[in-house]
């Protein structure tokens, strides 16, 4: 099933995926995206897989840089640089071991790339055997929209007609993309940005891949945009003090609603008290507890500005139970019910997890294989020291 030899021994070849081959592979396809992303939770919620860590559910390891250092040429701090590891194992259909890295810098912008540059590498789940190296760019920002996606094909209301998108930089536009594709009932589009810029190239995206929107809606501020949305996303980057993050305050939010963050969020943990009114649906819970744990709440504050971990501090500090917080995979797992009513507001977290890129990168290689498409590299015929 992998691109080695029948006898995998001595000999490894490795396919090499270049951002055009995956492009050839279908990694823009969204709808499959969405479909591989379903598959993938279900194994969540099986608990047929692993990522990093003592408990598994690591999002991955963090190098970042001090403010300052006696070292010449010493690299220090600057904002969103860091470089990441993020090791995952998923099972069922896809059987396979993978290994995400990137680097990301703000300035990376004037230099002419992305803030992040990803690649993806997959490994055989027994051996460790390396059999595809990949480009990640498109495969991370695919499935960081397919996740949310999921959530909207089983956490929305029937026939959405307004979505809300804060931050239209590459997550909101893989977002706008997966609510066209599950809801295209959808036909106005609201959108807080930070710059003109930024904004128009939203649009122009939308108009070219998301034919479904009619209405483009700039708002200046997160009550207007939240305002009468029937989905909302936040997909900003944290900024530089904690308090000047989005807020959403409830009275902000339609009945129905879902809102989704997969980036910087802060909203009021007390209106969570009441279950009928608002429910909590997680990604994977068990992350956020693995950054929690051991730090006395809130805890948001200081690790990360992501929901779910106002999820973690929402049960530590007694506002709602565990076993109020449902997650995605027991929903479509038919473990647990999605909404209790069309009224009800669903918060929806996500946090991003390598197995995604494990699932749809493994399905982008199958795809390379069948159509053949990318470079053959050989590892080693026989290694030289064994």
């Amino acid at each position: 099933r992998f691109y080695m030899n029948e006898n995998i021994f001595p000999n490894i070849d490795i396919l090499f995926l270049n951002e055009k081959d995956l492009i050839k592979c279908g990694v823009k396809n969204m709808k499959n995206c969405i479909d591989v992303m379903e598959k993938h939770f279900s194994l969540i919620g099986n608990g047929d897989y692993r990522m990093g860590g003592a408990n598994g559910n690591e999002h991955g390891l963090k190098m970042s840089f001090p403010e300052s250092s006696p070292i010449k040429n010493f690299p220090l701090n600057g904002p969103d640089y860091r470089f990441m590891a993020m090791p995952a194992y998923l099972g069922g259909e896809f059987h396979t071991c993978g290994i995400k890295t990137y680097g990301s810098h703000q300035t990376n912008r004037l230099k002419g790339l992305p803030r992040s540059v990803l690649m993806l590498q997959l490994l055989d789940a027994e051996t460790g055997a390396p059999y595809a190296y990949m480009s990640a760019n498109l495969i991370s920002s695919m499935r960081t929209g397919a996740v949310p996606g999921l959530g909207i094909r089983y956490l929305s209301i029937k026939e959405p007609k307004i979505a809300t998108i804060v931050g239209p930089g590459v997550m909101g536009r893989t977002a706008a993309l997966a609510i066209a594709t599950e809801k295209p009932s959808v036909t106005t589009i609201k959108i807080k940005g930070r710059s003109e810029k930024g904004i128009n190239e939203f649009i122009d995206f939308c108009k070219e891949y998301c034919p479904t929107f009619k209405d483009f809606v700039v708002c200046d501020s997160i009550e207007s945009a939240a305002k009468d949305s029937d989905i909302i996303y936040f997909g900003t980057t944290n900024a530089a003090k904690y308090e000047d993050n989005p807020f959403l305050k409830d009275e902000w939010i339609k009945s129905g609603a879902l809102v989704i963050s997969t980036s910087a969020l802060l909203m009021n943990h007390e209106g969570w008290k009441d279950t009928k009114k608002f429910k909590l649906v997680s990604d994977d819970y068990k992350m956020y507890v693995g950054w929690g744990k051991g730090k006395p709440a809130p805890t948001q504050k200081n690790v990360s500005t992501l929901i779910g971990m106002a999820f973690y501090d929402a049960v530590v500090e007694g506002i709602v139970k565990e076993s109020d917080l449902v997650e995605i995979g027991d929903i479509v797992n038919n473990k647990k019910q999605a909404r209790d009513s069309d009224e009800q507001i669903i918060v929806y977290a996500v946090g991003g997890m390598p197995t995604e890129d494990v699932a749809w990168g493994r399905f982008c290689y199958d795809s390379a294989i069948k159509n053949n498409i990318g470079t053959k590299l050989n590892l080693w015929n026989s290694p030289e020291w064994s």
